[in-house]
Formats: C-alpha cells, structure tokens, sequence
C-alpha cells in the first residue's frame, strides 16, 4: 500500500484490476484504492508475472503492506512485494489554486488502459468514477451497456441514466471523495507543516505585459480548446527556475535536504464541492508550452473526475498554487511536507508603473514563496523569485 498523502495511515482497497497468472509491467494501473483524496490508481513498479493478490477487496490496509506477489522478470526467481517505491507523498497547499485549475491538465490518459483489462468475473466492466458515480446515485451497473473501449461503462453513461449529473453542493460527497475527510488531511498535513518545517516568505511583483501580448498574438487563429493561458506560463517559469535553483526543488527528510532528479510541479487544484489536490506534472521543465497546456487541462479533468493515478499524487517535487482567477492579489501558501517550497500567483491587475521616468499603466502580478528555511534562505529566495520574473518576461523563449 503506497503512501498518497500526508499523514495517510491506510486506504481500502475497492478494485483489483489484475489476477494471478497475469503479466504486468511497470506503470500498469493494477488496484484501485480509496484514500482521504477519493479512488487512486495504483500503479505497479515491477515487470513480471502475478502470483498471488494478498488483500481482499473492501479491507482497509496500513501504508507499507505487500498487495501483491509478482515474480520480476529481472532477478530470475525473485518475487517483489507490489508496493510504491520511496517517494515522497505529495498533497494539496492550503490554499485553493483557481488560474492553474482553470487552465489545468497533464499525463497519459488512464482510463484506456483501465477500461480494457478484464474486471473480476461476474461484476460489469467499469471505470472507477462510473462505479463511485453509480454508487452514490444507486444506479446498477449490470442494466447499463457501456460504451467505453472493449464495452466498458464510463462516468458518462452512468450520467447518461441519470439524465443529469446531480449538482449538490451541500453533499459531503463528490464522485466518491469524502470533502469532509479531505480537509481533515490537509488540516493535519498543514498543521504538522507550520509545527515542524521553519518557513519563510518573500513576495515579488513581476510586469506582465508582454506574456499578455504574446498570448493574445498566440492564440488569435487557435480554437479555444487549443489556446494557451497564462497558468501554463507560470508553471513553466517555476519549472525552468528550479533547474537553475535546484534547492528549491526536493525533500528535507530527517533534517537532510534531497534534491530532486526532476522537476514534477504540483499544480494545485480546487475540486467542486470543496476539495483540494495537487498532482504533478511530469518534467515540467521539459515540456512545450502546447503540451503542458493540454496536460495540465488533462489533469484538471481527471482529478475531478476521479481518475488520478498514485504517481501524479506521490511525485510533486515543488507546488505551484494560484488564486488569480478568484480575484486575490496575493497568496503564502504552507509547503506540503516533505517539499521545500510553493510557489504562488496572485490576479494580473493594471498598476501605474514607472518606465523611463514616466508613469504608465502596466499589468503586474505579484508571486510569492514560501520556503523552508532549513534548506534555503531569503538570499537564495529572492533569486529563484527574480529568475522566475525573468523568465516570464520573455514569454516566447519559454
């Protein structure tokens, strides 16, 4: 069982997607388990054959429990327990981002690769968010076809049935996450973040005008499904500043700073009825701004629709959050252990500024960062915040 939060001490199994005598590689969904977050797809870390599932369905297991046996085809005979490797659990800020949930998507679409393996005999194929879908609305599943691949029943034809997807807010309950066990955990992650980790907070106003006029040139013959936003700017420019700044990008464990060997950005995302995540994308730094733009949207739409995988929770090397686009000017987020920074974005607004001694209107957005003072300081701060600043400047080296 992998540990997908902070604080997370256990999480039930609801789905095996694999059987013995099944073969398997590294990055295959194989399980599906329910944590404070909703239902994660797990991913399996070894190549090779399964020979045994160790857990039952619907039981709660400790982090850290063996689900699997499967015989790794790389030391002969060697069997590997199916757990997560040691990577740091990563989680939602504290604050509710709204410019990088908007504009947000990322990784290679699961549901495919869900959707066609066989599901346990005598139980109707079906995507995790169609079956919490189902649950929560009471709607069975075996009087539904499906029309995903191989026959399967996705979120759509469940709401299909329903006619509707039930918009209730006052629910507790959104697609099978507990909203009200969600921010209990990130109260305790936050809480246990303020008690422990020694932050400090730098604030920095960068001129935006020219990411706004490059973007307006960018996206005038694009469709709007095609069209850039300045979320994807901002995720890139903290992607590229961390390669230069690398202290800003790991883990502190036990006192010890660990780098990170890539650059994975959490972008946080508000989920509706009151949820809060940051998954991650993937070697952001390396990523076209056309293809992180359709990634972080990917993101956006798998998270709310359940369908995140146990890596994009695990992996955040550093969290971007933004509030931009609900009308804060600034936001200090509490570093989500065992990070050592966010980064923040608060709302592009019009502010006089002065250009060659004269004042002119300008579009300036302020960015913060909250850092761990055991890892960095205010010096190493300012610079990673200038070359951010730097870097958005000149938007189209991005």
């Amino acid at each position: 069982m992998p540990s997908l939060g902070a604080d997370m001490e256990a999480g039930t199994l609801i789905e095996w997607l694999i059987k013995p005598g099944d073969k398997v590689k590294r990055g295959d969904v194989v399980a599906v388990v329910e944590t404070q977050k909703g239902a994660i797809e797990i991913e399996i870390f070894e190549t090779g054959q399964v020979e045994d599932v160790l857990v039952d369905l619907n039981a709660k297991v400790p982090v850290g429990t063996p689900l699997a046996r499967i015989r790794s085809e790389a030391p002969p005979g060697a069997a590997a327990p199916l757990a997560a490797p040691a990577v740091p659990p990563v989680a939602p800020p504290v604050a509710a981002p709204g410019a990088a949930a908007a504009p947000a998507a990322p990784m290679p679409p699961p549901a495919a690769p869900i959707l066609a393996r066989p599901r346990v005999a005598g139980r109707a194929r079906a995507s995790p968010a169609a079956r919490r879908l189902a649950e929560l609305h009471g709607v069975d599943l075996s009087t539904l076809t499906g029309s995903g691949p191989g026959g399967a029943i996705t979120a759509a034809d469940v709401d299909g049935r329903l006619g509707a997807l039930i918009a209730a807010p006052q629910k507790k309950r959104a697609l099978g996450i507990d909203l009200e066990a969600m921010r209990a955990a990130i109260a305790a992650a936050m809480a246990r973040s303020k008690r422990e980790i020694p932050h400090y907070y730098l604030e920095h106003q960068v001129v935006v005008s020219a990411c706004e006029q490059w973007l307006v040139r960018t996206n005038a013959t694009r469709a709007p499904e095609h069209r850039l936003l300045m979320g994807a700017l901002a995720v890139k420019s903290v992607a590229l500043a961390c390669r230069r700044f690398p202290v800003f990008n790991g883990f502190c464990r036990d006192g010890r700073f660990e780098p990170a060997a890539a650059v994975h950005v959490g972008v946080a995302i508000a989920i509706r009825g009151g949820g809060l995540a940051a998954p991650a994308l993937r070697d952001a730094d390396q990523l076209s701004l056309d293809e992180l733009m359709h990634r972080m949207r990917d993101l956006v739409q798998r998270m709310r629709a359940g369908r995140i995988r146990s890596s994009e929770i695990s992996d955040p090397t550093i969290t971007v959050s933004s509030l931009g686009e609900r009308g804060v000017d600034a936001l200090y987020g509490i570093i989500y252990p065992p990070q050592v920074a966010i980064v923040g974005f608060g709302k592009v607004v019009a502010r006089p500024w002065v250009v060659d001694g004269a004042i002119a209107p300008r579009s300036v957005v302020t960015i913060t960062l909250s850092a761990d003072h055991r890892v960095s300081d205010g010096h190493a701060g300012a610079l990673f915040l200038a070359e951010i600043g730097k870097l958005l400047q000149e938007p189209d080296k991005l």
